[in-house]
């Protein structure tokens, strides 16, 4: 399988690693984050979808902005890279269901992960938002390859 790689598909796996690497470090040992184990104690779950988005929306000017933007754009943002590599790596990935697909679960397996061991919160708006992001990175995939074609 590595021999028949091509360099791109290589430095695309080494980017898709340390992108990984540094999403599991954010969404589950940053303490900028609320990942202390002082956090666990007060755990939440959200099973409402654009529950979070609609508070965080609405009560903006008492969060502050920075929690605002954080919470929607960080979440979008967080899954670009993986929407982007994606097809990079794999010939499946290229086509967009797929990409959004595995964007989706990695999304649900994060946020499980946070479920069961009370890390962060489990919060379906965030796999909307992850999800999103994540085609949103396979978008510019798309767009960066017929330019570069």
């Amino acid at each position: 399988m590595i021999r028949n790689t091509t360099k791109k598909q290589k430095l695309g796996w080494v980017l898709l690693i340390l992108y990984l690497i540094l999403l599991v470090y954010l969404m589950f040992f940053a303490e900028s984050f609320g990942r202390s184990p002082e956090a666990r104690d007060e755990y939440a779950y959200n099973l409402e979808l654009f529950k979070e988005i609609r508070r965080f929306y609405i009560y903006r000017e008492q969060l502050g902005m920075k929690a605002f933007f954080l919470n929607i754009f960080g979440n979008v943002i967080g899954f670009m890279p993986g929407g982007f590599f994606l097809p990079v790596v794999s010939r499946r990935s290229r086509r967009w269901y797929n990409t959004v697909l595995l964007c989706f679960c990695l999304s649900l397996s994060i946020e499980t992960v946070q479920l069961i061991w009370k890390v962060g919160s489990f919060d379906v708006d965030d796999l909307f938002l992850n999800t999103l992001g994540g085609l949103i990175g396979y978008i510019c995939y798309r767009i960066v390859h017929t330019i570069r074609i």
